[in-house]
């Protein structure tokens, strides 16, 4: 059997204010540097070890995952890759989700952030948040840089990441931690658990709580849990 372990980064500067975030890179706040610590106390308290650990470009992910290691006194190779990033909310980054809801109607919002196949408002290049103004991004071609994407979008960047690179450090038998987001880490488990567009729309992961994945040889999930429950 082997286990793979999944942790949405710890809350976020941003996640205490409730606005979407996305592709912004934000700090987290005093309580996400909380849960990231437990986390890694839980991971050890419970005789987990890595080998190595997979992350996104973003600073919530990569300080959480420092911080876990960090208590677990482990010190391992990190692959960081932009194709775990969170789901890029296009022309929705940096807005506060409540007031978002009172201009565009509740059913819109939703629409938006849960269905699988409805992006928000895209982005203008010229615009700040477009990422192909951010330096971190200078190595993608125009085709990857999103304005905008749905749930589906995510799912093929974070599913072509998993078979190219995660994939093989499994086979090989390597103990394997991933520390993304919210949806990156949505769409890997849709994919893992092979789950219908309506059933990720009900899915919930918890900031900074540790998820073990069992795998058969094969990678094919025998059963996940959020370690300590």
């Amino acid at each position: 059997m082997i286990k793979l372990v999944l942790v949405r980064h710890g809350e976020s500067i941003w996640n205490m204010e409730n606005k979407f975030t996305g592709w912004t890179d934000v700090e987290l706040s005093n309580k996400g540097i909380e849960e990231a610590r437990n986390a890694g106390k839980l991971l050890k308290d419970n005789n987990y070890s890595f080998d190595i650990a997979y992350s996104s470009f973003l600073k919530r992910a990569n300080d959480t995952l420092d911080i876990i290691l960090k208590e677990m006194n482990l010190s391992i190779p990190i692959k960081y890759s932009w194709k775990l990033n969170e789901r890029h909310y296009g022309a929705l980054q940096g807005l506060n989700k409540d007031e978002t809801k009172e201009k565009y109607g509740e059913e819109q919002v939703k629409l938006w952030r849960r269905s699988a196949d409805v992006r928000p408002p895209e982005l203008s290049i010229d615009d700040p948040r477009y990422p192909g103004n951010d330096p971190k991004y200078k190595d993608l071609s125009q085709d990857e840089l999103p304005k905008t994407e749905n749930l589906i979008d995510t799912i093929k960047r974070v599913v072509e990441y998993w078979n190219s690179d995660i994939k093989k450090d499994l086979e090989n038998k390597k103990q394997v931690i991933i520390v993304a987001h919210g949806n990156s880490l949505r769409g890997l488990m849709k994919y893992l658990d092979n789950l219908s567009d309506t059933e990720v729309m009900s899915l919930e992961i918890k900031t900074g709580s540790p998820i073990c994945y069992e795998l058969n040889d094969d990678l094919t999930p025998i059963k996940h849990y959020y370690i300590g429950e």
